[in-house]
């Protein structure tokens, strides 16, 4: 079993408190990110689980047994970095040998445990040539093969896509989930992009200035944010102030300036009392522009700006004194800016939050 726990973990540099009490279980065989911003202590709970870092306190557990004191080369993990971190003296074959040979591995099982992670990231018979003959997606290929000929016990990925061009990461990143899924690997993966961590993970962390903000399911985290800062960092949100009018055991009625009574799910208003004032959220998909006529669910917004992406538009919108941002699949051609339109939203997949400072 290869299950990693990190019980009341805490890093500082100095003055700086890098990492605050991270209490996090990353179970056996899944895929789980670490999702925040730069600085956020993602990478330096990633460094701690290596060994390359010392916890201030707390510990962490690999498979049941308590490795803080462990040097890194005796912790059994695959490392995969950014930079790919290959020789570029050495051949492909060499760069994926060289934890073999350090592990006293017999040269003939050198040679087949070599082929057959080249096999696995669909890179067969390219041993012989070097790093810089190989594309960049290649080379992203070549690390994680040397990081799992080793059969490690915990594949750790720090950013390792985003070198990528953004077709190329696209397509690695369902190359990396589905060689993840072939070898079953505890895998911990470190990013800032939100889109990967979305397609990716078995599981998600988002971060805030050293704090673990939320942990949960892809769905769980997007759609049920549990703090102003997933709903902000994770897709586009409009967040309205509003106030609890009502509630029973299927929904909770909220008031807010923009479109009067709203109500959401119980479950994605959890927090939130009778006459409470909370914040609804509102998904940027989840509000549906129309030059129809009006109705009694829609408000009327002008278009400010418009960000043309292909398929999608991602209008900015004025409600009054608020800002909004919609974004909907183009039929035909996108409404024009200074339009007039109607707004409705999806009732049943908002959510409601608490007031930052409640």
């Amino acid at each position: 079993m290869a299950r990693v726990e990190l019980v009341d973990i805490k890093k500082s540099f100095g003055a700086v408190k890098a990492v605050r009490n991270a209490n996090i279980v990353f179970e056996d065989a899944s895929f789980t990110t670490l999702l925040g911003p730069s600085g956020c202590g993602k990478t330096t709970i990633l460094r701690m689980i290596s060994g390359l870092a010392d916890p201030t306190s707390g510990d962490i557990l690999i498979g049941g047994n308590r490795v803080n004191e462990v040097p890194i080369h005796k912790r059994n993990l695959g490392l995969v970095f950014q930079n790919y971190a290959l020789f570029p003296h050495r051949t492909i074959g060499e760069n994926i040998a060289f934890g073999l040979k350090y592990r006293g591995v017999p040269k003939s099982d050198v040679t087949r445990k070599v082929r057959e992670s080249l096999d696995i990231v669909r890179l067969p018979g390219v041993e012989y040539r070097y790093p810089q003959q190989l594309s960049g997606g290649q080379q992203q290929r070549i690390a994680l093969a040397r990081a799992i000929v080793i059969e490690p016990d915990v594949l750790l990925l720090d950013e390792p896509l985003s070198a990528l061009d953004a077709n190329l990461r696209e397509d690695m990143r369902v190359e990396l989930k589905a060689i993840q899924d072939r070898i079953g690997v505890t895998t911990i993966f470190v990013t800032h992009d939100q889109s990967e961590a979305l397609a990716m993970s078995d599981k998600i962390v988002v971060m805030s200035a050293g704090r673990v903000e939320q942990i949960g399911n892809p769905d769980e985290v997007y759609n049920t944010p549990a703090s102003e800062f997933v709903a902000s960092f994770l897709g586009a949100s409009n967040l309205l102030p509003a106030r609890v009018i009502g509630r029973d055991a299927n929904g909770v009625a909220l008031e807010t300036a923009e479109f009067g009574k709203t109500v959401v799910p119980a479950n994605r208003a959890a927090t939130l009392g009778d006459g409470d004032r909370g914040q609804l959220m509102v998904r940027a998909e989840k509000l549906f522009l129309s030059d129809g006529p009006a109705t009694p669910d829609s408000t009327q917004a002008v278009i400010e700006a418009v960000d043309y992406q292909g398929q999608l538009a991602r209008y900015f919108l004025r409600v009054g004194d608020t800002q909004l941002q919609a974004i909907n699949m183009i039929s035909g051609r996108p409404f024009a800016a200074g339009s007039t339109v109607n707004l409705t939203l999806a009732a049943d997949e908002c959510s409601a939050l608490p007031l930052k400072d409640a």
